[in-house]
């Protein structure tokens, strides 16, 4: 993992590989922000200019690479792009100054250490610079031959270290949000190797043995029900989507408490360690992202653990719904009816609308204990990606000022979410006549569809929200801003920073 330290060294003096500065862009070219003050002095303040003529125009993702002036014991000055300049005394955008921090640590692969001269004038600023280039560092290369470096990206290893120039060492404020940059982007980072590896070594048994393993190394209560378990308790839900697979099913539920908390979360997150879509099987060209669909509980499982290394003052409790959905000839079938742990039927329509069944029952387990809300995370639906695209999550629940806080939320960290509304007529397309509910209703507004199914396993009086993060959890593309091709982690921030304002009071 890349090492995160505050420094008030000068930038000229400090030993590193490059110096990395921000350039925005201005209405008559590219002008140099704060923080680039002493390499901009050693170029006689002619450093917008030099950029200009190589290029640069300060727009978003935007990296140009120039020698270090004379002096200077880094050879490299690096300069990326943070947009639009900022309104007067406005200060930079967090976001921004992440997305600049994740792209300069990626351009800067195979460097030992990077000094970041990027604006700092908060605590803030250096918690987002320092997620940023955590975030950004992060690649995914066990499965290669990297010849002696095991962690090497392609021949390369991943930047070792930055260093965040203007910070604070002594500062607790400053401390502080560096600490809390290091624990989450660790733990998402954690989610993202999950969702990366291969479904040969990942199922619901060996998922279950690595939540086991960070519950220990984190004072995290931690209980596991296996298939007898599960069947001894009725979690019909479960047992039917993994019924078609060797590998058999897992509800971990993970428990993390405070002393003083005055407040309890529940976060429930789908597992589904590979998806074929079961006897219902996904057309070709449709089953070798499946890995991912346990995206869900990756994210839920990272989010508890950071809560626990951030010591926040609230009880967060995450249930894994772990399952592989398989064809054979023990698999659920179209047309079965399944008993959940609800005591509800469910007439499977389809097999491969399969994570509802497994949510179904860990909503239901989650809601015998209370909370004072329940948030459930899965990539459940192509309709949500038909709707919001590849980038953006959608938001349902039961309470509109719950759905509202939890969009501000991940406005804030800097994921892109939608409020998404459950309409009440869309609930009839699901009744059945041979079950209490069927798993498919209308083939239109499909996203809104598999809302409202989870919203009837929702213990009663219990806030509730719904995010489908089916189009975020996995890039398919090239990287950009500080999110990785592959597993992005999706839904880790959002739920910490939840986790975070129930703490602090700032969440009813």
């Amino acid at each position: 993992m890349t090492a995160l330290t505050l420094s008030t060294a000068a930038a000229p003096g400090l030993r590193a590989d490059a110096i990395v500065i921000g350039v925005a862009k201005g209405a008559k070219g590219p002008v140099v922000a704060p923080g680039a003050e002493a390499v901009d002095k050693a170029y006689d303040g002619r450093l917008a200019g030099v950029l200009e003529t190589l290029g640069a125009s300060g727009a978003e993702g935007e990296v140009t690479k120039l020698p270090a002036p004379s002096g200077f014991k880094a050879p490299l000055v690096l300069a990326v792009g943070l947009g639009a300049v900022p309104e007067k005394d406005a200060g930079c955008d967090t976001e921004a100054l992440r997305k600049a921090a994740g792209i300069a640590a990626r351009a800067l692969t195979g460097s030992k250490k990077a000094a970041f001269a990027l604006p700092l004038t908060d605590a803030a600023d250096a918690g987002a610079i320092g997620e940023g280039a955590l975030l950004g560092a992060y690649s995914f290369d066990a499965y290669k031959d990297n010849g002696k470096d095991p962690k090497a990206k392609n021949g390369k290893a991943p930047l070792a270290e930055v260093a965040l120039l203007g910070g604070k060492p002594r500062d607790k404020a400053y401390k502080a949000a560096v600490e809390r940059a290091v624990a989450v982007s660790e733990e998402l980072n954690r989610a993202r190797d999950l969702v990366n590896t291969p479904p040969n070594d990942l199922n619901p048994e060996s998922f279950a043995a690595i939540a086991q393993a960070a519950a220990k190394e984190h004072g995290i209560k931690v209980q596991v029900l296996d298939v007898k378990a599960l069947e001894k308790g009725g979690y019909g839900g479960i047992l039917g989507v993994g019924a078609g697979s060797a590998a058999g099913p897992r509800l971990v539920k993970l428990s993390y408490t405070s002393s003083k908390a005055k407040k309890h979360l529940a976060f429930v997150g789908k597992g589904i360690t590979y998806d074929s879509g079961g006897i219902s099987l996904k057309p070709a060209g449709h089953n070798e992202t499946m890995k991912c669909d346990m995206s869900g509980a990756a994210a839920v499982f990272a989010a508890v653990v950071a809560a626990a290394r951030l010591g926040l003052e609230v009880n967060v409790t995450g249930w894994l719904a772990l399952a592989e959905n398989m064809p054979s000839g023990s698999a659920t079938r179209p047309g079965d009816v399944l008993r959940m742990y609800s005591g509800k039927t469910v007439e499977v329509l389809n097999t491969d609308a399969e994570g509802r069944l497994v949510l179904a029952d860990a909503l239901w387990a989650a809601s015998q204990e209370k909370p004072d809300a329940i948030v459930d995370v899965a990539t459940l639906t192509g309709a949500m990606v038909l709707a919001l695209g590849n980038r953006t999550f959608g938001i349902m629940g039961n309470d509109d000022s719950f759905r509202t806080a939890l969009y501000e939320a991940a406005q804030e960290v800097g994921e892109p979410a939608w409020p998404m509304p459950l309409p009440e007529h869309l609930r009839k397309g699901m009744d059945s006549p041979t079950a209490d509910i069927a798993n498919m209703g209308e083939r239109m507004g499909g996203g809104l569809v598999a809302g409202l199914f989870l919203r009837e396993f929702v213990g009663e009086g219990i806030t509730w929200a719904h995010l489908d993060i089916a189009g975020p959890a996995f890039n398919e593309g090239g990287p950009f801003g500080y999110t990785p091709k592959g597993g992005t982690g999706s839904g880790v921030r959002t739920l910490v920073r939840l986790a975070e304002l129930t703490a602090s009071g700032d969440l009813g």
